[in-house]
């Protein structure tokens, strides 16, 4: 690859996960949606949504759908001190991490590799745990997200798979 073409690939990226921080919410200009958050700081969230990118990492899924998961924590801590002060306690202690071993906050962190390996020195940590278990029904049961992954959903109201393709094996 030249240069020219590494480099605007780069800022293509870089704007592709461009999300804001803008008072009390969280903005992201380029794919328009935004959240106001109800518990959390916006910085937080913000990151969140970049930890959650990095824990279950799914090119075709734009940042929204992570937005989308992150929020139902939100609304969660809002209702729950303690679960709040996991989230803001867990990502303080994230970036503190991220700044002594990239001079950044965890979500300025440029390389995913670089943010992959800080979770895994966090993976047994309560906060890293609660945040993937929420990730599992945020994105995988978010119905929007299963066309993206081809599939049709729950197939008993339709009449089973048996007639709706069990023997099509045209994929091989």
């Amino acid at each position: 690859m030249h240069r020219r073409a590494f480099l605007a690939a780069s800022a293509t990226a870089a704007a592709a996960t461009a999300i804001l921080v803008s008072g009390g919410a969280i903005l992201c200009p380029r794919e328009a949606w935004g959240y106001e958050t109800k518990a959390l700081a916006p910085d937080t969230m913000r990151s969140l949504i970049r930890v959650s990118r990095d824990i279950y990492p799914h090119d075709r899924l734009a940042d929204r759908f992570y937005a989308v998961a992150m929020k139902a924590q939100d609304e969660k801590a809002a209702a729950d001190a303690a679960l709040k002060d996991l989230y803001e306690s867990g990502m303080a202690k994230l970036d503190r991490l991220a700044k002594a071993k990239h001079d950044a906050p965890y979500a300025e962190v440029g390389w995913e590799a670089d943010r992959v390996r800080l979770l895994h020195e966090i993976e047994a940590d309560p906060f890293f745990q609660t945040v993937r278990g929420g990730l599992v029904t945020g994105i995988y049961n978010n119905q929007e997200v299963w066309p993206l992954f081809g599939y049709e959903g729950e197939s008993a109201a339709k009449g089973g798979y048996i007639d709706r393709g069990f023997n099509d094996i045209e994929w091989l």
